[in-house]
Formats: structure tokens, C-alpha cells, sequence
């Protein structure tokens, strides 16, 4: 199992964060992407849907941090996506990618990431 994940790159959402108040109220671009660590031996071998995450449900927790209650840093979304998919699922560990695609500064650059693992039981 050490290996197993299924993983869902670059989810893109048009939300209200960050820490000044004109991303409160004006959408920006945003990605997550999210690795979930889990054993998939039984999936594979069986082809059944129930021995898996449905990824549309994966998503839909995403979407429920990304499209929510406003917050001022990417940090904080990250540690909730991480937080919510460890209760949400049977999962070993969460790896969370969050982007803030084009944060409103005065130079250019390809965007901001903030990543978080955390891992069934762990304090963090």
C-alpha cells in the first residue's frame, strides 16, 4: 500500500480570498491539487467502485473550503482541504497543493503555493 494514491491535479476554482479587501469581494483563479493516500489493491483488482474514493466526491470537499467562508491566506485553506478530506475518507495521509493563480502584485510571477501533508493521527 506504501505507494497507493489517487491524485486530482490543478481543480480550478474563481473564489474570494486573501488578505486584502478588495480579494474578499473581487474573484480570483485559484488551483488545488490533492494526493490522497490510500490501499487501492482491492480496487484494482476488483474494478469496483466501492473499494475507492469516487473523485467526484474528493472534489466536492474541495470545493467546499475553496467556495466558502473567505480567509485571508492560502495556508489556511490548505490546512482545511487537508483537515476535511482526513475526516471525509479512509485515507492514510493528504497531500494538498493550494495556488493562488495570479495574486494582485505589483510584479509578475506564476502565482503563489502553498503545500501540506498531513497524515491520519498526526498533530499538526
Amino acid at each position: 500500500m506504501k505507494n497507493d494514491s489517487i491524485t486530482l491535479s490543478r481543480m480550478r476554482f474563481t473564489a474570494c480570498h486573501g488578505a486584502l479587501p478588495r480579494e474578499k469581494t473581487q474573484p480570483q483563479p485559484w488551483a488545488v491539487s490533492v494526493t490522497l493516500e490510500l490501499p487501492l489493491h482491492e480496487a484494482g483488482r476488483s474494478d469496483d467502485l466501492t473499494r475507492t474514493i469516487d473523485y467526484r466526491q474528493i472534489h466536492d470537499v474541495v470545493r467546499g473550503v475553496m467556495e466558502g467562508e473567505p480567509v485571508n491566506l492560502a495556508e489556511t485553506l490548505a490546512h482545511r482541504i487537508a483537515d476535511d478530506l482526513l475526516r471525509s475518507f479512509p485515507i492514510h495521509a493528504a497531500d494538498v497543493e493550494v495556488c493562488k493563480c495570479k495574486p494582485p502584485v505589483d510584479f509578475e510571477f506564476d502565482g503563489l503555493k502553498v503545500r501540506m501533508r498531513r497524515e491520519r493521527g498526526s498533530r499538526a
